[in-house]
């Protein structure tokens, strides 16, 4: 399963909204820098998901604020 994210970084609190079924955004507290940021929003995906965070993968965005993430099922 694929899933798109919008990443907000240096929020004041971290909350996931879901706008659809395969897309979100998600703020997190994390800078936008050494993967932080990216770390915390899988770390965020595998609890809504309750799924292992190795089991999700960022394919896309790495380096922009639009991301696609794969979930495995």
């Amino acid at each position: 399963m694929y899933i798109r994210v919008s990443v907000y970084p240096n929020a004041k609190k971290e909350e996931l909204i879901e706008n659809g079924q395969d897309k979100c955004e998600v703020r997190v507290k994390e800078p936008a820098e050494r993967n932080l940021a990216n770390s915390r929003v899988m770390e965020i995906l595998a609890l809504q998901y309750r799924k292992n965070k190795k089991s999700i993968r960022l394919v896309s965005g790495h380096h922009s604020s639009r991301k696609i993430f794969s979930i495995e099922d």
